[in-house]
């Protein structure tokens, strides 16, 4: 009678044998996973908490603020009296507040476009390799670090002014017009010349755009035979669409915006704050004058929430508009 011989031990041996000698991966569990994740969130919000007053404390609260003042007759000094919209229909019915609707418009749409036009035109003189570039880019962008300041516009209503450098210069070739800053029709030429001389922010920007173009476009239109025209008009154009269409939008914004340097060309504090006979009275100079010339807060709240949602219609215009001129590549949007 034979031996049967029972390999169950043996087998067992072997699978206890076969489990990882470390041990079983223990995982984290999911209660020190959300604890992990709140400190690390507290954290961000730490970090980010003086960004957060400061928007609370300095851009929404102020807003918030501005927005009620805007149905109310405010004056600084007693308390806000709920008007309704009767700061919005004096407004619209101001011709004051029409004339400075319609020089701010004339200064965006012939200032914008000189401004960016020249500085199109030095990116692309700059955009050639030629000895002392680095110097002349500095050059013509040093203006657009001092040009919003006081002590330029100042600079700038002496070159202007009566038997100044501008007066002379014009003389000289037989235009006897006196000075810009003195004139009421010719003030506002003064201001779109100072936005113009302030190229060098959107040069760059074209700049860096024009470097982008493949050279191998050029290549290929020049063995077809296209002209500098056509080259400009086919291939560079198009190709840098997308930042002409971001210093358009920019630009727009700023010439919107324009306060400081119509202020003080204009004549600052007084009767003569916006230019004589109010030339140079863009809308924020009007805004300011009613503000805290006349200390009519509420007016000049309602007059800042028409300035936002005009500006906010422009650019929802300008963003409709882009899909018309500007070409993007593939998947780029």
């Amino acid at each position: 009678m034979g031996t049967t011989v029972t390999h169950a031990p043996a087998m067992e041996g072997l699978a206890k044998d076969s489990e990882p000698r470390h041990g079983p991966v223990n995982s984290p569990r999911p209660a020190a996973l959300k604890r992990r994740g709140r400190r690390e969130t507290l954290a961000g919000y730490l970090f980010m908490s003086p960004w957060i007053a400061g928007f609370l404390l300095l851009t929404a609260g102020p807003m918030i603020a501005s927005l009620y003042f805007a149905f109310t007759d405010y004056n600084l000094f007693d308390t806000p009296k709920w008007i309704g919209l009767d700061n919005f229909s004096e407004m619209f019915g101001d011709p004051r507040w029409r004339h400075s609707v319609k020089v701010t418009m004339w200064y965006v749409v012939v200032g914008t476009p000189l401004k960016l036009l020249l500085a199109l035109g030095v990116a692309l003189l700059l955009a050639q390799k030629r000895r002392g570039q680095a110097f002349y880019r500095a050059a013509f962008y040093a203006p657009s670090l001092i040009g919003a300041s006081v002590s330029v516009a100042i600079v700038w209503k002496a070159i202007f002014a009566d038997d100044a450098i501008v007066d002379r210069t014009q003389k000289i070739f037989g235009i006897d017009v006196g000075g810009w800053t003195g004139d009421p029709e010719m003030i506002i030429y003064s201001l779109v010349a100072l936005t113009v001389w302030q190229f060098g922010a959107p040069m760059v920007i074209f700049l860096a755009g024009l470097k982008q173009v493949p050279r191998e476009l050029y290549e290929a239109a020049e063995v077809d035979g296209a002209g500098p025209m056509r080259r400009f008009w086919n291939i560079t154009l198009p190709m840098i669409s997308p930042v002409l269409f971001f210093n358009v939008l920019l630009e727009t914004i700023h010439s919107f915006q324009i306060f400081s340097s119509a202020y003080i060309v204009g004549g600052g504090a007084g009767g003569n704050a916006c230019g004589p006979a109010d030339g140079s009275m863009v809308y924020t100079c009007y805004l300011y004058v009613q503000g805290f010339e006349n200390s009519r807060m509420g007016l000049a709240s309602a007059m800042a929430w028409m300035l936002l949602v005009a500006v906010a219609l422009v650019t929802a215009v300008l963003f409709w508009s882009q899909k018309r001129w500007v070409h993007y590549e593939e998947g780029a949007r």
